[in-house]
């Protein structure tokens, strides 16, 4: 992974946004050929350029959407008449409000199984996972969450249990 300059920069968060989907995808077919999901995209072209540290940010986006991999593939091998693993990320624009600008929102949707609600106000710690050992270090998240605080944005987590899960990055 590349060092951050820690600069902000007029970044496109839709190519952005793409490129690491693609990356996350490639990258795990590369470790599993039988790994499959349906990538879906949604992206607000009304958004623009956005100042942002591209690298950071791409960073939690690669994070969430490998995430959001991990648990539709997990969910494939339960063999589920009928279920189609598929990740959806989607970009998005708050209008100004209450004196603040213009909000981009970045979410990345999965049709896992959710996030049961007891560890659901844990999943955001540090050294946290639900992932077995040797599988993840439970810093994704923690890292994820608080380089979106870093640039006065919100990580946040909407879930419901056998349907999946979506991360909503606003900035």
């Amino acid at each position: 992974s590349r060092s951050s300059s820690g600069v902000k920069e007029p970044t496109d968060i839709n190519k952005l946004a793409d490129e690491y989907l693609r990356l996350a995808y490639h990258g795990l077919r590369a470790k599993d050929k039988s790994f499959n999901a349906t990538m879906k995209t949604d992206f607000d072209e009304t958004i623009g350029i956005i100042n942002i540290i591209p690298q950071d940010m791409g960073r939690v986006i690669l994070n969430l959407i490998t995430n959001a991999f991990y648990v539709v593939n997990e969910k494939s091998k339960q063999n589920i008449a009928g279920y189609e693993p598929i990740v959806t990320v989607k970009t998005s624009k708050n209008p100004p409000s209450g004196g603040r600008g213009a909000e981009v929102l970045i979410s990345v949707k999965d049709n896992g199984n959710g996030i049961p609600q007891k560890i659901l106000d844990k999943i955001f710690q540090p050294f946290f996972t639900t992932k077995p050992t040797g599988q993840g270090t439970g810093l994704g998240l923690s890292l994820s969450y608080d380089i979106v605080k870093a640039h006065g944005g919100e990580l946040k987590v909407e879930t419901k249990e056998g349907e999946g899960s979506k991360f909503i990055i606003t900035v």
